[in-house]
């Protein structure tokens, strides 16, 4: 079970890297309930996938940190991934299918991850980012659990 001191360990590790996202009051969207939305788009990568991201690269050893980070997405994910890697002094590869939009592939190489595009669908990528995985005996950064959605 999630307990609140994790909570705030895992803010005070975002804290320097992700942007404060307030919650906006929308009562437009239904009169009829409250509706809050959290503006995640903001964060440097345009997404909350950075958060998950780095909070598991922060916790990782020296020896596995040492050895990289390799994930698979073919999105939000894989910028977020690289994001926390380059910022920790890690190395990150990212495999995405090469149908991936072009933005996504550049977005990813911006933020300092090497990227290999996989003919063929998601499924073909997460097979090479395993591949991979046993070759260089990377960590896998499966997709942010949505619990690490901690607001700061």
């Amino acid at each position: 079970m999630l307990q609140l001191d994790a909570i705030y360990k895992a803010a005070h590790v975002l804290k320097e890297v992700v942007r404060r996202t307030d919650l906006i009051y929308a009562p437009q969207i239904n009169p009829e309930s409250t509706v809050y939305l959290k503006p995640e788009n903001l964060q440097f990568t345009g997404s909350f996938k950075v958060r998950g991201a780095y909070y598991k690269i922060s916790q990782l050893s020296d020896e596995e940190k040492a050895r990289g980070v390799i994930a698979c997405s073919a999105g939000n994910h894989a910028q977020g991934v690289a994001l926390a890697a380059t910022k920790c002094g890690i190395k990150s590869l990212i495999c995405l299918p090469e149908g991936a939009p072009i933005s996504k592939v550049e977005a990813t190489k911006h933020y300092g991850a090497e990227v290999c595009l996989v003919p063929g669908v998601y499924d073909d990528a997460y097979q090479k980012a395993l591949q991979l995985r046993d070759e260089r005996r990377c960590v896998v950064m499966h997709d942010a659990p949505s619990f690490l959605f901690i607001t700061i």
